[in-house]
């Protein structure tokens, strides 16, 4: 699907080869990367990260209208078919606890449930994790299990909360 989405502050596209760089300050940014199973990426492996997206469409750029900085990026694709999706957020550490990352979700959510027809919209992450699940509560989304030890990590493993939300409530949120 290629996107185009704005809010008050961001716009929400496809990624460009240009946003290399960019990404670089959070795909190749230890502290950004810490909770994903992702290994921190190389300029290298950023640009190639980057070129595979114009065909496989899962990983949006997050630009700041104000300065047209790519400051982020949300993972959105299909999750057990085309009426349940996941989605997944990393951003630059410089712009984290400024809202960015629960108004570009809200926004590509929204879209998920009213443009494509979604049925249900899951997202996971570690209980360590405490900005995501706080997160994941302002979005309305409940937590609907933990999976003990299921994300193999170095030596050893990650247990995973697992959230979600589904359209009907998604519209008694926005009502």
């Amino acid at each position: 699907m290629k996107l185009l989405l704005q809010t008050e502050r961001l716009i929400i596209r496809d990624y460009q080869k240009e946003d290399s760089e960019e990404a670089l300050g959070f795909l190749g940014n230890k502290e950004a990367m810490y909770y994903l199973p992702e290994e921190v990426m190389t300029y290298e492996e950023v640009a190639s990260f980057i070129k595979k997206q114009e065909t496989k469409k899962e990983y949006y750029a997050v630009v700041l209208k104000e300065t047209n900085q790519v400051i982020g990026h949300l993972y959105f694709t299909a999750f057990f078919g085309d009426h349940s999706y996941e989605i997944g957020w990393v951003f630059n550490p410089k712009f984290h606890k400024k809202g960015y990352a629960s108004e570009s979700a809200e926004a590509l959510m929204d879209y998920g449930f009213k443009e494509l027809g979604i049925h249900r919209i899951i997202a996971t992450c570690q209980p360590e994790n405490i900005g995501s699940n706080k997160m994941m509560g302002q979005l309305g989304m409940r937590l609907e299990g933990e999976f003990k030890q299921c994300i193999p990590v170095n030596n050893g493993w990650w247990d995973e909360n697992y959230y979600a939300i589904l359209v009907s409530e998604w519209t008694q949120k926005k009502a």
